[in-house]
Formats: C-alpha cells, structure tokens, sequence
C-alpha cells in the first residue's frame, strides 16, 4: 500500500478519488479509524485519510438540526449538543473499545457509514432515520449532494438513507446534515429480576411483548442473563432479568412506572434505578460492554437482529448450543452474541438463526475469519443483482472500500 492520501477540503478529496478511478486503483476509506475492523478484511492500494474534513459547519439549537464536516469526532458533535440540552436521539454505540480501540475515538462519518445506534432505536429509529441531507464524492471523483435541511425536502431520491449503513461502498462522505433531539430531563430504568415463572427466556419474552403493548413509553428493553447482569453496573446478585428504561419529565416516568410495575409484578421481583445508574446500564449496554474482553485472543462477537417476541429463547439456544453468551437489546430484536476465540460458527449461527426470522452480522473477529466468512448476511437473487446494480452507479469501477460489505462489491 502507497502512503495514505489525505485531502484538506473536497476539491482535494474530488481530485484523489478520480486519479484513483483513471488509475483503475483501490482506496480504503478511513475517518478516525474507530471502526476500521468492521466488515470484510480487504486490501486496496491506498489509504484515504479524510480526518481532516472537520468541524460543524451549522448548529441551529432552535430549528433541530445540525450539519458537519464527515471527519468531524463524535465527542466534539456530542459536546456541543450536551451544551444545549440536545442529543443524537438513535443513541450512537461507542464499538472502539470492542473492537480493541480506545473509547470516544469514533468520527460522524463513520457513525453514519455504518448505521450502529443503540438501546433507543425502540423509540426513536436508527441513524438514517435522522438524516437530513448530505455531502459526497462518488467513486468516479464526483462531487454532489442531496436532501437538505429540513425534514420535509423534495429531492428525489433518499440518498442520505441510501449513504447510510453502506460502509463508504457507494461514495466518500463530505458533510452530513441530521436532525437532533432535545435531551430527557430524567430517566428511570424498572429492573424485573429473578424471571418467571417457567424458562428466563420465556419468562423475558412475555415480559418484553407485555411491557411493549403497553401505554408505559419504554425507550430501552433488554433480557439480561445472570452471567451478562453480573457484569453491568449495579446489577449484580439480580440473576437474570429484563429491564425497562423510561424517560422524561419526573411525574410521567413515575407514573409510567407504576403501570408498568403492576405489569411486570407477575414475572419477578422490581428493582429501580435511579437516574445516574439508569445511564451507566443504558451506556454499557449500548457500546457492548460485557464484551469488552482486553485479551490476546479476544472473543468472536455477533450481532443479530431477529423478531422481538423470539429473540430471548433464540439468544439462549446459541449461548447453550455454541458454548457462547449472549444478551437481547430492543426488547429482543437484537441479540448480542459472544463465541470463543477462533473460529466464528457462522453457518450454524445462520442456520439458526435462519429458522427464527432475521439476519446475522460478525462484528468482531481476526481478519483471516473476516476474509473466510461472509461477514454480512449473504445476498441472493434480486437483492444481490440490486446491490450490485447501486453499487456500480456510484462506483463502477469499486474504487471505494471495495469488498468491505461482500466480496467482489
């Protein structure tokens, strides 16, 4: 691999991704480099280093809506949006510590790159689902942009969603444009511990449906086995359990909180937390903590999204059938799963998974495994003929991150 290319301003990024297009050449597309470990294990020719696209460009508090520069690190969007009382609503997980990274180290590019939000996508929708507009060079050097900046535009199609979750396959983001959210003045988390009566999965699952078909408001639902509680903040000694997030002002969430206690009497003994270790459980669950290994051989991890009602029994059927452990977050439509060092077991996690409704992703393993498997859900027929279709309207050539998603793309 040459030196890294790494452009001041888009007319520089412009003019590197085109040489690259009429050099027939591969580029890796890097941010902050957080998430670098994410995907297929590929190689290209050279290393494109846009960190240095920084800065907010436009913060209107009053209007919702907040644009910057790709490069830009999250800790500084999230800074100034503490300052005002606001945040990202779909709740950007921190992966660099799971990924064997430091913490905080991740840019806005790479968090819409890869669309990873966390526990308040129950309520509050993924990371595309709060773009507004964007900025990009696609892979034959071209620079363009679409949506704007309110949430209601007429631009055709909704490239900002497309961009989003497409790992930097189909173009180089310049500058994003995303609505935010005020901050809950309060938060609340209802632990049910100890669950029954019958199996915990079980006992989850109808804890988890009858919690979210109810009028509570729960912005965070998760089934946490004992071995995985014991490891979160201020949850050990409470066996296996689910939990319940509630936020806003103090008299509703004490409110909601009654209703939802005298739901989830049946099911276990009710613990509450108040605010300060409510956001410590939230945060570890969001960014993975219990899988946080800091070893040499760290643990293979994956990430699973299934239907809600079944998630709990299919997270206890592979941590029991793959010597693993495994945790449900929205309210069991996303299971966490960690498998022993080596290999992944991907075509008995597919299979497996397959049988219960959903789709797979490897999140964490050596790159020798990450090139081997097929690290998102494979792709068949129309979908796969689409896939490359998009993908060769934006990047005929491959030039971007190409094979990061699937091989050969």
């Amino acid at each position: 691999m040459t030196a890294p290319l790494t452009p001041r301003d888009e007319a520089d990024l412009a003019e590197a991704v085109g040489g690259a297009f009429a050099r027939s050449e591969t580029l890796e597309v890097v941010g902050q480099g957080s998430r670098r470990a994410l995907g297929r294990a590929t190689r290209s020719d050279a290393l494109l280093d846009v960190s240095a696209l920084s800065g907010i460009t436009l913060y209107e508090p009053e209007e919702l809506v907040l644009s910057a520069r790709a490069g830009t690190p999250l800790s500084d969007i999230t800074a100034q949006l503490d300052a005002h009382g606001q945040m990202l609503a779909f709740e950007p997980a921190d992966l660099g510590p799971l990924l064997g990274g430091p913490a905080g180290s991740g840019s806005l590019g790479g968090t819409v790159a890869v669309n990873l939000c966390g526990p308040r996508r129950l309520s509050a929708g993924a990371a595309r689902d709060h773009m507004l507009g964007l900025r990009a060079v696609s892979g034959r050097g071209e620079l363009f942009k679409a949506g704007g900046r309110v949430v209601k535009n007429v631009t055709g199609y909704d490239l900002p969603r497309l961009f989003t979750g497409a790992f930097g396959t189909l173009g180089v983001l310049t500058e994003l444009t995303l609505k935010v959210m005020p901050k809950p003045p309060a938060e609340e988390t209802l632990l049910v511990c100890g669950l029954g009566p019958g199996e915990p999965a079980d006992a989850a699952s109808r804890a988890l449906t009858s919690a979210m078909g109810s009028s509570c408001e729960v912005s965070g639902a998760a089934f946490l086995p004992a071995a995985i509680a014991a490891r979160l903040p201020d949850l050990e000694g409470v066996g296996d359990a689910v939990a319940f997030r509630m936020e806003g002002v103090a008299p509703s969430i004490a409110a909601r909180r009654e209703r939802l206690a005298g739901l989830m009497a049946a099911y276990g003994t009710l613990e509450t937390l108040p605010e300060a270790p409510s956001r410590a459980l939230w945060a570890a669950l969001r960014d993975v903590q219990p899988f946080h290994d800091g070893k040499a051989a760290p643990r293979v991890v994956w990430r699973i999204s299934t239907a809600p009602a079944g998630g709990p029994a299919l997270a206890e059927l592979l941590a029991t059938t793959l010597d693993g452990e495994a945790f449900c977050d929205w309210a069991g439509g996303l299971i966490w799963l960690a498998l022993p060092p080596g290999a992944s077991r991907a075509v008995e996690v597919r299979r497996a998974t397959a049988r219960h409704g959903g789709h797979a992703t490897l999140i964490r393993a050596d790159a020798a495994e990450r090139a081997r498997v097929p690290v998102f859900q494979p792709l068949e027929g129309a979908l796969a003929a689409l896939t490359r279709r998009v993908k060769a309207s934006f990047d005929p050539k491959g030039v971007l991150n190409r094979g990061r998603m699937h091989e050969g793309m």
